[in-house]
């Protein structure tokens, strides 16, 4: 990655306002963990295209995997369930969660699905799911996490060779408590990852974090540390996150992480420890 990022100095030198070099070396900045980087680059895009939605949504993650949530708020505030950016939008509901603000979420997503039916995918009811769990309403999770699964359903029938479908199938039985057939849906997306390489080694970490997610959910608490363990240590883009990986931060203040936090071992992921240096 220190090689791709080379490159992208490189082409930044001739072109500074480049807007696709701007933004891949700003996430590959963030694979890397090296986030005050990424931060000057989201900085320089946003001065090629003042307050667009998904560039302000990137920054906030950044603030957000630092554990900065007042700075990632800020640039978060104009968000609401019109907006048309699904990424801006799903970085909205990592923040209200990561505030553990669920009321505000749960409002949020039921007013997009009664305004924007079309615009709430599987995804996104598993967040509303989530949420649900969070305030204690198990009745309204399970509702919400068998129609997320009606959703994913079909899909992965039609998409089988996308893992991450599999995955959020996984999610929403491993939610309405469902643990054999979240176990078959994990392995089925486990066998679709590509292993001549059409499958990238970020895009496989990406999946095992939502597989530690799982892992959580079901009560296998040893396994979700050790894949969490793994992950910490290494650049990756997050499903979960993203264009960010996970951090110490995050695992301290997401309450998707709660079940794990009594054990000594995940404690200590959560302590900070020094960032890489920049190139």
């Amino acid at each position: 990655m220190d090689e791709s990022i080379a490159y992208f100095e490189q082409g930044l030198a001739l072109d500074p306002r480049n807007m696709d070099l701007l933004v891949e070396a700003a996430a590959t900045n963030a694979m890397l963990r090296r986030f005050p980087a990424a931060l000057k680059l989201y900085d320089r895009a946003l001065d090629v295209i003042p307050d667009d939605p998904e560039l302000l949504a990137l920054k906030a993650a950044m603030y957000q995997a630092e554990g900065n949530l007042q700075e990632a708020a800020k640039l978060l505030i104009d968000v609401n369930e019109r907006t048309t950016s699904g990424l801006a939008f799903e970085t909205k509901l990592d923040q209200l969660r990561l505030e553990r603000n669920h009321a505000e979420a749960i409002r949020l997503l039921q007013a997009r699905r009664a305004q924007v039916p079309s615009a709430c995918d599987g995804f996104e009811m598993l967040h509303l799911a989530f949420a649900q769990r969070f305030v204690g309403d198990t009745a309204g999770a399970k509702v919400t996490a068998e129609q997320a699964r009606n959703t994913l359903e079909p899909l992965s029938k039609e998409q089988s060779d996308i893992p991450d479908l599999e995955v959020e199938l996984a999610l929403a039985d491993a939610v309405l408590g469902e643990r054999d057939s979240a176990l078959r849906e994990r392995e089925r997306a486990i066998m679709t990852l590509d292993p001549t390489g059409k499958t990238s080694d970020s895009d496989r970490l990406a999946l095992e974090e939502l597989l530690a997610l799982i892992q959580t959910v079901l009560g296998e608490n040893s396994r979700a540390i050790s894949t969490l363990t793994q992950l910490l240590e290494t650049p990756y883009g997050s499903l979960i996150y993203g264009p960010a990986p996970v951090t110490p931060a995050l695992l301290r203040l997401d309450p998707i992480w709660d079940p794990l936090r009594a054990d000594p071992a995940f404690q200590k992921l959560c302590e900070e420890k020094q960032p890489p240096a920049a190139p």
